[in-house]
């Protein structure tokens, strides 16, 4: 089932979706989160510190488990995964470090380290929510377009498209990573409740395609259809041909 909410404003869209992370943790303290990085929720995490200062919101019994992360980075570089996470959100709220989960990028043997994810999932159990941003060519986390996708946690090749997307982040896309750890889909697919957030004119037709095209491994997006609880909050821009 798909509940698509459309927002009027940055500030709507930041709120909107910080607002179904907050009501969660309210309702259910020990919430285990899936978190996600990019553009897209930073506006959410900077609405969900807010909340934190202000008393709303706590995030000392929960816990979380990120998306992706790339390889061939150490932690601590600027563009890893984990000091994103930790500049954007988690420094900043009461959130317990050893809860705080990001796959191993640095790990000497990254299909090991995909296996320890998914071994570090199973054992936490179902996530309550799971967050999600959306590449331009369809892909969730680093779920790239493919004749057929790989459910539990793995090692992927990052298509060019998606590695020049995330060029303006690095010096020159010569120091892109090729390659990331990301959850699969199964992993994605087995969380209580999703939470899809888009905004932009770029995005408009790639959500279009995910959300009302056919249900497509070309589309790895597509599979969301297939979920019983999916919130969409997008902007006018976004979801122009929703």
């Amino acid at each position: 089932m798909l509940n698509i909410i459309k927002t009027n404003s940055e500030q709507q869209f930041n709120e909107t979706g910080a607002g179904i992370i907050a009501s969660l943790l309210q309702s259910n303290p020990r919430a285990i989160l899936g978190l996600a990085t990019g553009s897209t929720p930073v506006g959410v995490y900077e609405k969900l510190i807010e909340l934190y200062k202000e008393g709303s919101v706590s995030f000392k019994q929960a816990s979380s488990y990120n998306l992706d992360e790339y390889i061939g980075l150490p932690v601590d570089h600027p563009e890893s995964y984990r000091r994103f996470m930790d500049e954007k959100l988690f420094n900043h709220i009461d959130i317990l470090s050893e809860n705080t989960h990001v796959p191993s990028g640095a790990a000497a043997n990254p299909e090991q380290a995909a296996k320890d994810y998914a071994n570090l999932l199973d054992e936490a159990g179902q996530i309550d929510l799971q967050l999600l941003g959306l590449g331009h060519n369809g892909h969730i986390g680093f779920n790239e377009p493919a004749e057929e996708l790989t459910g539990p946690p793995h090692v992927v090749k990052l298509e060019e498209r998606t590695r020049l997307a995330n060029a303006r982040f690095f010096p020159s896309i010569d120091e892109v990573p090729t390659h990331a750890l990301t959850m699969g889909i199964g992993s994605i697919l087995q969380a209580k409740q999703i939470l899809l957030m888009a905004k932009g004119e770029d995005k408009a037709k790639v959500i279009a395609k995910a959300l009302k095209g056919p249900i497509t491994t070309k589309c790895p997006a597509s599979l969301l259809q297939t979920h019983s609880n999916v919130v969409v909050v997008v902007d006018q821009a976004a979801g122009r041909y929703l």
